[in-house]
């Protein structure tokens, strides 16, 4: 099983808070740096942040994410965490639910491969596709 973990610079909490209304989720786990046993605490000023949270998707998937000092930080790039819907007004409301606040990258419509595709940049800075496919894709 394949499952993304993504990493956040400090702002992993309201995007999960986001994802869990947006996708329907469920969140599992949410972790912060201060709940670290005693012999490996928190480095200073980051004891709210989130080491670890997991959301469990309708569909039996699983989102993962924490995050992450700015030294460590790198902006994603290079891939897109993949929505796929069977009804595309579904699609396109979860589409323009992610894309709000962010960047569309390729407009939610119609394609030769599905009843609805689009592509965004959400406002956390994750890359996102919304795909309703077409029967037989």
């Amino acid at each position: 099983m394949l499952n993304p973990y993504l990493f956040y610079q400090d702002s992993c909490e309201a995007a999960f808070n986001f994802y869990a209304r947006t996708l329907g989720g469920k969140i599992d786990a949410m972790m912060r740096s201060s709940d670290a046993p005693p012999d490996m605490p928190a480095a200073p000023g980051r004891e709210k942040t989130i080491m670890h949270a997991r959301m469990s998707l309708p569909d039996g998937t699983v989102l993962m994410a924490s995050d992450v000092p700015g030294e460590h930080f790198n902006k994603p790039q290079g891939f897109a965490v993949s929505v796929t819907v069977t009804d595309p007004t579904d699609g396109e409301r979860k589409f323009n639910a992610l894309a709000d606040g962010g960047t569309v990258t390729m407009p939610f419509s119609k394609t030769f491969w599905a009843k609805g595709f689009g592509m965004c940049v959400d406002k956390f800075g994750i890359p996102w596709m919304v795909n309703c496919p077409a029967e037989g894709m």
